[in-house]
């Protein structure tokens, strides 16, 4: 007979969990047990990062998309999204003000959207390295060729962040268009690692159709995989979609699978998402103590913020955000931990 208690401890020590019993934990668990689990899993941080806490400029370049991904609020066919393009000048100067406020990492992200051209990221890219040889420059781009993605590898670029969004083919198909396969998804991560780009995975918690079994093979999945990166966060509907009635993932299951993920993966860069403190006011700092250790503030220009709207509701979209460095460090110091700036990388030991 299965028992929540027992799986937490083998999680915890060097045992790893079969699919059924990952199942049964994130169906059964009590306020109690996950509680047991958050303790084992901020230990299992605290070992590896003491109370650091990295920060990643977020700089979202562009709202433009070719895919239309039914949860997306920048998918192709929504009219009603505001789209903008950010120029290389206007991002040498995100990574500007970001490198005063203390940020080595700058985290580009936008949509699939085919005006950033291999020759022009890697022009950006070869520009923020240059101007600023101790920062590490992570991409968020999407889905691109090997050898698009090995230029940009080529031109400087150090880390490459692309959720697989769910390790369950069915599942995939109902999130998204039928152009778009897992098998394509898949196929990018293997291509990044073997590369040599520290690579990020990661899902939704609580998106459309979603099921405790979807979850374990995303957990399995990971744990094969093993990233150096993973961002998971709670599922937000964007009222410009289809799942624009659905209901927003659980915070409590947010936070007990970030604990879940600390345990398997004891080393991976886990940030306390966006999307986590926007369905709860302290979800960051709650992120953290389940074992999170990376925020993301965001560096786009103010007048851009609210228009990269991928669910309703984003916080960070006035003046308070990066520029709040100050506040976001008072709410980690809050709670026991220091942001520190430094670049954060990943430490295979």
């Amino acid at each position: 007979m299965m028992n929540c208690t027992d799986i937490i401890n083998r999680l915890g020590g060097t045992q790893s969990a079969e699919r059924e019993e990952l199942v049964y934990l994130i169906e059964n668990i009590t306020d109690d047990e996950a509680e047991i689990l958050r303790k084992l899993a901020q230990k299992k941080a605290l070992e590896n990062f003491s109370k650091k806490i990295y920060i990643r400029g977020l700089i979202e370049i562009s709202s433009y998309c070719k895919n239309d991904c039914l949860y997306c609020g920048i998918r192709r066919s929504n009219k009603n999204a505001v789209r903008y393009r950010l120029t290389k000048n206007e991002i040498l100067s995100c990574c500007e003000k970001g490198y005063a406020l203390g940020f080595r990492t700058f985290v580009l992200q936008g949509g699939e959207d085919g005006y950033f051209t291999d020759d022009l990221m890697c022009d950006i890219v070869g520009s923020i390295k240059s101007a600023y040889p101790d920062c590490a420059v992570t991409l968020s781009l999407g889905e691109r060729s090997r050898e698009s993605f090995q230029r940009l590898f080529d031109a400087g670029a150090d880390r490459y962040l692309l959720r697989h969004e769910t390790a369950t083919a069915e599942h995939y198909s109902r999130l998204h268009p039928l152009e778009m396969k897992l098998e394509s998804r898949m196929e990018c991560l293997k291509n990044l690692k073997e590369i040599g780009f520290q690579t990020g995975a990661g899902f939704m918690v609580g998106s459309p159709f979603q099921t405790a079994e979807n979850l374990a093979d995303d957990l399995l999945f990971l744990k094969s995989f093993n990233p150096h990166m993973c961002g998971i966060g709670p599922f937000i509907p964007h009222r410009d979609t289809p799942f624009a009635d659905r209901e927003s993932g659980s915070v409590r299951l947010t936070l007990v699978l970030l604990s879940i993920i600390r345990l398997m993966l004891p080393r991976v860069l886990l940030p306390a998402t966006t999307a986590l403190g926007t369905v709860d006011g302290k979800g960051r700092e709650k992120g953290i103590l389940h074992g999170a250790n990376v925020v993301m503030p965001n560096l786009s220009p103010t007048e851009h913020r609210a228009d990269y709207s991928l669910y309703d509701n984003k916080i960070c979209t006035g003046d308070e955000a990066a520029e709040c460095i100050k506040c976001l460090s008072g709410r980690m110091k809050s709670i026991g931990y220091e942001i520190v700036t430094d670049r954060g990388d990943y430490k295979s030991c």
